[in-house]
């Protein structure tokens, strides 16, 4: 008898063949076994290797463990004793090489290897996921028997943290580390100054952090704030002192984290302006910006600042402070990068400035972008000196790139691209697959901002895209710029789940993508932040509403990006329920003063929010 597989039946044998474990991400091979292993109070932890870096990630794992924690015991447990083993490979295994792990679950053992620590410590973090949530309170718990082997896609494994725009404190910070641990990142790229904030401790320009770390404290829409007045208090702000950032840097080392700092130089550097005006061309005094408007962006991308926030490449004495800051950030940050900006710099004041274009001149520069090459080069040269490698946003191609310096292409992969050619080391974290302050659901329900960015899209990232030679590809990162993002709260429901998206980007073979595997899997992972009682963003679960017209009709389609969600929808004004109308295709918005409700069911219950819509909200979205 033949068998006639229909796509449909294809699909179900795939999905249940990739949906076989909930681990994010998605690791090189997993293999079910047959039977569990049981975990109880009393299971022993095994080190069968001697080393005390190898001690502290392990006991920092299990230390509080399931709410009780496991003991290390200090001799092999015997034969018929249930244990879990944990050992540093004697001979390297190529396979897994420097981040990798091995990790096999049976019956009788749990035994994880590596060739590093931080490969058990990665090894660690997925073990910690193969246990039901739902189960860690309980006395025992169930481990399905699974073989697994895993390494990373990529070195570079990042997000990025905005601390100028909103201050963010040490204990928020090392929770966001917390997370990202959890994950497999292994880069957090801490934005430590901007127009809005300086936020590091340079002992020897104590202004930096007296006037350059404060500023009056506004509310309302970031970006249309009211301008600070001379001689007004400023209150909002803050900054790490030396201490405080060598305790956060331990910490995100004990979690295999390496941290890079960002100086944004030499726009963005209101701040510094504010303690140092006369770094400035116009020299003109200035006070931090608490989210006010000194900018017309004319929509092409170009943009005309009203005020000036540019350092002044033509004077030696910015190059002296500079060497002064990168100096004590470098003696600070153990990390072989430190970030130097270099985006969105305005030259309209350069170009005006008798100073500037006298150094034009002499360096025969024919335009205000080589003009900032100049200072990128020196600036580059500065950081070398101190035994570091600059990296910068990717406008640092402008007028040709320095030697030795990678970029961070954040205006699409072109940059990125264009610097790989050229023999750069390059971090690809591309606006629209990457930033992680757009909104996630739809603009009705969610804190405005000036793009979108789904789940489903931030998963389609792909750091190496066509055109790009995959060595010089360190790996991507996900941004999270904070204008309208004030509490550590915000700040994990604007990341997640979008991050775990962009770590199955830079971790997982691109052979193992698959966003409905990956989506089916981030539902437990909702669980686990809720646990923890962490606020996580659930959009992807909302309705997608979109409008277009028909001749004089107006006509609406409803969509999601998940496989089993049924939406109900009510144009009466009523809230919808399973009981009303059940969307199946487009329809008609009839005439009127109307109010269009759509929310999203699965399994005959609530998921996610209602939205609620005008007439002119759902006009507003005409073609888009």
């Amino acid at each position: 008898m033949k068998v006639k597989f229909t796509s449909a039946l294809i699909f179900f044998i795939c999905c249940f063949a990739q949906a076989q474990h909930a681990i994010i991400p998605n690791p090189v091979s997993y293999l079910a076994e047959k039977g569990n292993f049981v975990l109880t109070p009393t299971t022993k932890v095994f080190l069968k290797n001697s080393n005390s870096e190898l001690f502290q990630v392990t006991n920092l794992f299990f230390g509080s463990f399931m709410g009780k924690g496991l003991k290390l015991a200090k001799k092999k447990p015997n034969a018929n004793s249930k244990h879990i083993e944990i050992s540093l490979n004697s001979i390297v295994d190529e396979f897994i090489g420097k981040e990798g792990y091995s990790l096999q679950v049976n019956p009788n053992a749990i035994v994880l290897k590596a060739n590093t620590v931080a490969g058990i410590f990665y090894g660690l973090q997925t073990f910690d996921q193969l246990l039901d949530i739902d189960a860690i309170s309980k006395e025992n718990v169930t481990i399905p028997a699974c073989t697994i082997k895993d390494y990373p896609r990529f070195v570079w494994r990042g997000l990025m943290l905005d601390v100028s725009r909103h201050f963010f404190s040490t204990s928020d910070v090392k929770k966001y580390i917390d997370w990202m641990s959890k994950y497999k990142f292994n880069v957090l790229h801490w934005h430590l100054s901007d127009d809005n904030g300086w936020r590091i401790e340079i002992k020897s320009l104590p202004k930096l952090t007296e006037i350059g770390a404060w500023r009056v404290e506004r509310f309302g829409t970031f970006g249309n704030r009211e301008a600070p007045s001379e001689g007004e208090a400023t209150p909002y702000g803050g900054f790490y002192t030396q201490e405080e950032i060598k305790a956060i840097l331990d910490y995100a080392s004990e979690r295999q984290i390496t941290i890079v700092p960002e100086i944004d130089i030499p726009g963005h550097s209101m701040a510094i302006l504010a303690a140092y005006p006369e770094l400035s061309t116009l020299k003109e005094p200035k006070m931090v910006n608490p989210g006010s408007n000194f900018a017309d962006w004319h929509g092409d991308g170009t943009f005309t600042m009203k005020i000036e926030n540019s350092l002044n490449p033509s004077d030696e004495k910015v190059y002296t402070i500079l060497d002064t800051i990168f100096g004590e950030v470098a003696a600070l940050f153990p990390g072989q990068y430190i970030h130097i900006g270099g985006d969105e710099c305005y030259h309209g004041y350069w170009e005006k400035d008798p100073g500037c274009i006298a150094l034009m001149q002499k360096e025969n520069l024919k335009d205000a972008k080589e003009l900032q090459s100049y200072f990128i080069k020196r600036v580059v040269n500065i950081i070398s000196s101190k035994g570091k490698k600059a990296i910068g946003w990717d406008e640092i191609l402008y007028g040709g790139l320095p030697d030795g310096a990678a970029i961070m292409s954040w205006r699409g992969t072109k940059g990125g691209i264009e610097a790989s050619k050229s023999g750069h080391e390059v971090v690809m974290s591309p606006n629209s697959f990457a930033y992680l302050d757009f909104t996630q659901g739809d603009p009705s329900v969610e804190v405005p901002v000036y793009a979108n960015l789904s789940l489903k899209k931030a998963y389609e990232f792909e750091p190496a895209p066509e055109g790009v030679d995959p060595k010089y590809i360190l790996g991507g990162q996900g941004n999270l710029w904070t204008e309208k993002i004030p509490t550590i709260e915000h700040a994990f429901y604007m990341t997640y789940p979008r991050a775990l998206a962009i770590i199955e980007s830079v971790w997982s073979p691109l052979k193992n993508k698959n966003w409905d595997d990956f989506s089916a899997r981030v539902d437990t992972h909702f669980k686990r932040f809720e646990t923890a009682e962490k606020p996580i963003s659930k959009a992807v679960y909302d309705p997608i509403v979109s409008t277009k017209k028909e001749g004089e009709k107006m006509i609406c389609t409803l969509s999601n990006d998940l496989l089993d969600v049924a939406i109900y929808y009510t144009i009466d004004g009523t809230f919808p329920a399973q009981y009303a109308t059940k969307y199946t295709q487009p329809f008609e918005i009839p005439k009127g003063d109307i109010t269009f409700r759509a929310v999203s069911y699965r399994n005959g219950k609530p998921i996610g929010r209602t939205l609620t819509l005008s007439r002119e909200m759902l006009e507003k979205r005409l073609g888009k």
